[in-house]
């Protein structure tokens, strides 16, 4: 049987395309201690407006929670202010079609055990379960999916495969190693964290090191990283320490993630993003527009540095590999979460893979995503890299991933 959950986060959207018009809900409850998904709905409902399919998800991720985590503690979480505001008593419900659907889920609520909170999230936060409803809307999905524990033979978290890492011994096949051969000293791995959204990355502006106008955090960006560190929380004992690049926005987020883990923050000036020089705070159109010959030259050649100035990628390839040899060297065997920009992350995954730098034109990576990367020194071919997880976000954000299929 399935471990009881104790806690558990639940995730609503509605949608109204025409508001009023055809609506649908999407729904999803989750272990808030392992970020596995526990269930999740996407239903249509006919002709509705936005606030009636928003509080019909909320009643679903309701009756989800008395199915699959009876007995938890429930925090909501929905990008709706009206419906979190009404549910907290904070706001009047004045509009007669939202009154029985408010008593519905306050029936819901009154009837568990557990304690029920509300939180508002931004939208970019709440993408899992608007996909849903979207989903619901386009014909490809209806009705509950229960994802069952017992079921499946897949890691629950990511908690659970991390703690198999690439190098460790496999009896189902003989004793080799799974990832390596042959067999080499210990293997450290990378959570590699990229920072959360500033106001240069929500406009899609270059923004770079030390050197640069160095925006910090907006309050979406502190968000995405308080779930990416809610996320990574199972993990925090096998996680030796924090390295962040010393930009402020990285050392922003790796103070949340530091705090939320109880980890010593190290910064690592080899992992700061590239600099782009005069470009710095323009967006890439701008730069179009003023210098279109230059921004053709730099796009097609790594060794051309950005806005005169800037530095080249086979620079930053250097720093980041001089700034991944101190970290290997000081965290040898073990696991250490890297918070650090586009641009130096891109790189180690390059260099874990083998593949050649032009590779990072050709790599997306979102805003507080986690890509893991593992590093092995073997006697006879040196340092060896393995490509564990690319591009992921926590359960809710938008994730490019299942989290059950990791």
């Amino acid at each position: 049987m399935a471990d009881i959950v104790r806690r558990a986060v639940l995730e609503a959207d509605g949608g109204s395309r025409g508001n009023p018009g055809p609506a649908a809900y999407g729904a999803l409850v989750k272990d808030a201690d392992t970020g596995r998904v526990l269930a999740e709905e996407g239903t249509a409902i006919g002709v509705a407006s936005n606030n009636v399919a928003e509080y019909r998800g909320l009643i679903a991720a309701l009756r989800l929670a008395a199915e699959v985590a009876p007995e938890a503690d429930v925090e909501v979480r929905m990008d709706s202010k009206l419906v979190v505001e009404q549910m907290s008593g904070r706001w009047k419900i004045k509009h007669p079609d939202m009154r029985p659907l408010a008593m519905e889920a306050n029936r819901l609520v009154t009837a568990r055990p557990g304690a029920t909170s509300y939180t508002w999230v931004p939208r970019a936060l709440n993408q899992h379960a608007d996909r849903l409803a979207n989903e619901a809307l386009d014909g490809l999905r209806s009705g509950v999916t229960i994802h069952d524990p017992d079921l499946v033979d897949e890691p629950d978290s990511l908690l659970e495969d991390l703690e198999s890492p690439a190098g460790e011994v496999d009896s189902s096949t003989g004793g080799s190693f799974r990832g390596w051969s042959p067999p080499g000293g210990p293997v450290t791995t990378l959570v590699l964290v990229r920072h959360g959204a500033t106001v240069h990355t929500a406009a899609k502006r270059f923004s770079g090191g030390l050197a640069s106008s160095n925006p910090g955090l907006s309050e979406e960006g502190r968000a995405q990283v308080r779930e990416v560190a809610d996320w990574l929380a199972p993990l925090g004992a096998a996680i030796e320490a924090v390295v962040a690049s010393p930009v402020r926005r990285t050392v922003e987020s790796a103070q949340i993630l530091a705090a939320r883990l109880d980890l010593p923050l190290v910064e690592e000036p080899g992992f700061a993003e590239m600099e782009f020089g005069s470009w710095d705070g323009l967006t890439f159109a701008e730069v179009q527009e003023r210098q279109p010959d230059d921004l053709a030259a730099w796009l097609g050649s790594l060794d051309i540095s950005p806005g005169g100035g800037g530095e080249t990628f086979h620079e930053v390839e250097a720093r980041v590999l001089a700034g991944l040899a101190r970290v290997l060297e000081r965290y040898a065997g073990k696991t250490v979460a890297v918070v650090s920009h586009v641009t130096p992350i891109k790189t180690l995954v390059a260099h874990a893979v083998d593949a050649p730098l032009t590779s990072l034109f050709r790599m997306e990576l979102s805003t507080a995503s986690v890509s893991v990367v593992s590093f092995l020194r073997n006697d006879d071919e040196g340092l060896r890299g393995s490509l564990r997880l690319y591009n992921a976000q926590p359960p809710g954000a938008g994730q490019m991933l299942d989290p059950q299929r990791w």
